[in-house]
């Protein structure tokens, strides 16, 4: 499934989004997967209860998926029921409104970039507002507030590495995607049937006041076999190896010592300790995908090694 090239230039002056840290001229947008771009520049709609924001209530802001303009605070998230991400109010400036094709509804776009987001309710009364921005999770990027850090693990299939994370304590959110590689953006395609060097990862976005990278580390090393080289249970190919991307000295020693740890106890640990590169987020239909379809994870189960 290639990626739709999209790169396009933007000459415009940013408006008046407090989240923008300094005003550009210019502007490269992002490269959208075949999805992003149905929905975005073709005005499409994901299915309700099948977004990855819409049950999804954590600190931070929600921002343009195409071109990186902050949107939504979390502040204004709201439950509706609807199936979609529903927001009682935008960051100032950065939503517009458009008469929709149909003659009925009001559609929102991006201010920037005008790609599709959704529509816009007002009435219903959900909140004091009365307002409902129903957005689709795939017009949409999160990014967590200031405080948090990150880790970056590899071990095997991401949907079960992301099982177990997804909802530990002190974990604030969790993406599947591909680094270590050699190409930009690539694809899932691209990772498992061509040499990109990429692994299937897994970034974690943590607060360091709840918990830190020592205790995720640990159960990094119990949630698959770390003694598996280029593979995980039945998925072969180096995209499912062993790896801890570190991000800092500090992530790096950590990780050597639990190896040295494990290795004293006789586990023969194949885990690369590898320097972070960049992490590309996977397609939107990878991304919590055992808490989306109610399945269980076939080659992850934690077992006790520390």
């Amino acid at each position: 499934m290639p990626r739709i090239p999209m790169m396009l230039l933007l000459v415009a002056i940013v408006g008046c989004n407090p989240y923008d840290t300094e005003k550009v001229t210019a502007m490269t947008y992002n490269q959208l997967t075949p999805e992003e771009a149905r929905v975005i520049l073709e005005k499409g709609t994901e299915r309700a209860f099948t977004g990855r924001y819409d049950d999804f209530y954590r600190s931070g802001v929600y921002t343009c998926k195409q071109c990186g303009l902050a949107l939504f605070d979390s502040e204004a998230k709201f439950k509706s029921g609807s199936g979609w991400p529903s927001f009682d109010d935008t960051i100032p400036g950065a939503v517009r409104e458009v008469p929709d094709a149909d003659g009925r509804r009001t559609e929102i776009v991006c201010a920037r970039c005008g790609g599709h987001l959704g529509h816009v309710f007002r009435g219903e009364g959900f909140t004091d507002k009365s307002t409902r921005h129903c957005v689709n999770s795939i017009s949409l990027n999160f990014v967590p507030h200031d405080g948090t850090k990150r880790a970056l693990f590899a071990g095997g299939c991401f949907w079960g590495v992301e099982h177990f994370f997804d909802g530990a304590p002190g974990v604030v959110s969790t993406t599947v995607g591909y680094t270590g590689g050699k190409i930009d953006r690539p694809t899932y395609e691209q990772v498992c049937n061509t040499n990109t060097g990429h692994a299937e990862a897994l970034e974690v976005v943590y607060d360091p006041e709840k918990t830190d990278f020592e205790t995720l580390a640990k159960l990094f090393f119990e949630i698959h076999d770390p003694t598996q080289v280029n593979r995980q249970g039945p998925d072969v190919g180096a995209q499912y190896r062993s790896a801890v991307f570190y991000l800092d000295d500090e992530q790096k020693a950590i990780t050597e010592k639990l190896i040295a740890l494990l290795k004293a106890k006789g586990f023969d640990v194949a885990t690369e300790v590898v320097k972070a590169n960049t992490f590309w987020p996977a397609e939107e239909y990878h991304q919590d995908y055992y808490r989306k379809t109610g399945r269980k994870p076939y080659c992850h189960v934690r077992v006790k090694r520390f």
